[in-house]
């Protein structure tokens, strides 16, 4: 079977809401990454077989297959086909999975994938009436920037709670103080103020054109647990989880090059070792990532002891460590230049950025094992295991 290869992979920095992104389409922060990677590599586009990219929203700008319109804009040929995928926050780790698994089945030679989302841009929306014209009611109004609408009432009421609600959960179960939460979110963001300053993301980063940041757009210098006491819990009167320790609403976009061995003329960063998807219970969907990657390292025939780097996306600092404290990892192995909770998760995007900067991470450290992994909304995880 074929191995699926990284040859590059690209970021904008991420933006947060209502910040230096928003006035940027979700389908021209795409064709901005997508373009990068043809430009850093030399690659003819016409090569690429298919472009697969991640978007959890699809109600505004994003709608009808921002993958392909994303490639006409980048200016790639016509023949170049383009499909949108959406596992919510693991988008763009599915786009990469499912370009890796068409490149392992001898389908393709070179697959672009990543993702892209702009929270600043979802519409809001109404569901359509069963009339035309009704003469009395009123509509909801739903904002699709994040969380659920429009449920199914057969669900069970737990399965659609909000993922802050699920995020207080799991700091229930797993006893997870306010103190551990805020601390926590500190460490991310001194990582990646430090990272920043020390160069660790501009072999990533691509600019947006005439949205230019210095960084990522939501880290928070000076940061300390103090501080962060201070914030209300936001999801219950005598809960830890807020608006500090958890992730926020942003913008950006993600791309990751994959191709056979050989396929594109440039050192490849690392190869895919392994993949991993899990599903439980939907109500305490952070630790979903646990098993994922478990699966993950065991088909790449790896355990944690072989582990070098671990990137986990921080959707809520409750989250990330009741999965760290599963896991037989050193947590000083984990997101070594900071998370979510500082850099922002643009739903879409997100899973590029971490799968990305994994394999640089690797190229920078001449070789070892990656794992990169993050929880989805409903329940499930994904995890990919890269070797260098």
């Amino acid at each position: 079977m074929t191995t699926t290869y990284i040859y590059d992979a690209v970021r904008t920095p991420f933006g947060k809401a209502a910040g230096a992104l928003a006035g940027v389409r979700p389908d021209d922060l795409a064709a901005t990454v997508m373009r990068a990677t043809v430009e850093r590599t030399g690659l003819d586009p016409a090569l690429i077989e298919d472009v697969i990219f991640g978007d959890a929203n699809q109600a505004g700008e994003d709608n009808r297959n921002v993958a392909r319109f994303g490639a006409l804009l980048a200016g790639f040929p016509e023949t170049v086909p383009g499909v949108t995928v959406n596992r919510l926050c693991g988008s763009s780790v599915e786009a990469v999975i499912q370009g890796s698994r068409a490149i392992e089945a001898g389908d393709h030679r070179i697959v672009l994938a990543g993702g892209v989302e702009s929270m600043s841009r979802a519409p809001y929306v109404v569901e359509k009436s069963a009339k035309p014209f009704p003469a009395v009611g009123n509509q909801t109004m739903w904002n699709t920037a994040i969380g659920w609408r429009m449920t199914n009432r057969a669900l069970r009421a737990e399965w659609t709670i909000s993922n802050g609600e699920s995020a207080e959960k799991l700091a229930a179960i797993y006893d997870i103080s306010r103190h551990d939460q805020d601390a926590f979110s500190v460490r991310s963001h001194d990582l990646a103020a430090k990272a920043w300053a020390d160069g660790m993301y501009d072999a990533e980063i691509v600019q947006v054109a005439g949205a230019e940041l210095a960084r990522d757009e939501g880290i928070r210098d000076g940061s300390s647990v103090e501080k962060l006491a201070t914030l209300k819990a936001l999801f219950a009167t005598d809960g830890t989880v807020t608006a500090g320790n958890s992730s926020s609403i942003n913008d950006g976009a993600s791309a990751v090059l994959l191709g056979a061995e050989g396929a594109i003329d440039v050192e490849p960063l690392a190869r895919i070792a392994g993949r991993g998807v899990h599903g439980n219970e939907p109500d305490v969907f952070g630790v979903a990532p646990v098993e994922a990657a478990n699966k993950a390292l065991a088909r790449a025939g790896r355990t944690w002891a072989d582990v070098d780097v671990v990137e986990l996306n921080e959707a809520f600092a409750s989250q990330s460590l009741a999965c760290i404290r599963q896991w037989d990892i050193d947590p000083e192995k984990v997101n070594i230049h900071g998370g979510a909770i500082a850099i922002g998760h643009p739903l879409g995007a997100s899973g590029g950025r971490i799968l990305g900067h994994a394999a640089h991470e690797l190229k920078r450290r001449g070789g070892g094992v990656a794992v990169a992994t993050l929880c989805i909304g409903v329940g499930q995880g994904l995890a990919v295991v890269l070797e260098r």
